[in-house]
């Protein structure tokens, strides 16, 4: 005996109406209110609600206190490989930027010290940064350093990129990297640096960079917001 076909629940049909609805419209154009649109399409508020708050987590339209629900922009492809943060912007055409919150010296903990093998309490340089894309603020990085790096602040500062002023003043080169992705609600921290809502989807991403004989010399946290970024991995094939 076959299984009865589960009914669609209504908010995902208004869902998938509301996303034909804005596919082709101008981003930042306002979508009419939860009122309008219950009227419109002869629902519920609750269910407007239900299948707004589905598209905003999924980035189709976005949401600001005293501006409304709107069509949200493209996402920002990160190619997540060696380039940088701000290349990746430069070749789709946006300008990126970093604020700079926090380069001091800390300790290694437990798993600091673990992961860059590294005694526990061993001197770290930590940089702290919200990454930015046509000044919105979309990720928020912490990132471990093995070893003190003098003067830090200053080359971060002139060249704009961790990895380039590691390479130019240091002599680090990093090579290689593994990355840990996972998903995550956003908390009041994520709320008061990125600027989104309580709930909001976010990726976390462990980085653990490597020179070119193997030794790991970074150790970064990165946050990104899960509605204004997807991520692109290219890989090559075996060689014949």
């Amino acid at each position: 005996m076959s299984a009865e076909p589960r009914a669609v629940p209504k908010y995902y049909l208004l869902k998938e109406q509301l996303r034909a609805l804005v596919r082709d419209a101008t981003p930042g154009a306002l979508i009419p209110t939860e009122r309008a649109l219950a009227e419109q399409y002869a629902t519920s508020r609750t269910t407007v609600r239900q299948a707004i708050g589905e598209l905003v987590a999924e980035g189709v339209l976005g949401r600001a206190q005293g501006r409304g629900t709107f069509v949200a922009p493209p996402r920002f492809t990160y190619v997540r490989q060696l380039t940088s943060f701000s290349d990746d912007a430069d070749a789709q055409g946006l300008v990126s930027s970093s604020t700079v919150l926090d380069v001091s010296r800390t300790a290694a903990d437990d798993d600091a010290a673990a992961r860059l093998r590294v005694p526990v309490g061993a001197e770290l340089a930590r940089v702290e940064r919200i990454r930015l894309i046509n000044g919105e603020p979309l990720a928020h990085e912490v990132a471990l350093l093995a070893g003190a790096l003098p003067g830090l602040a200053a080359h971060l500062d002139r060249t704009g990129s961790l990895y380039t002023a590691l390479r130019q003043d240091y002599g680090i080169d990093i090579v290689a990297a593994e990355d840990t992705v996972e998903t995550r609600l956003a908390g009041p921290d994520d709320v008061r640096l990125l600027g989104i809502e309580m709930g909001a989807p976010l990726l976390l991403i462990h980085r653990l960079g490597f020179t070119a004989d193997d030794s790991p010399v970074e150790w970064t946290r990165s946050v990104f917001r899960g509605d204004r970024f997807r991520f692109l991995a290219r890989m090559k094939g075996p060689q014949h």
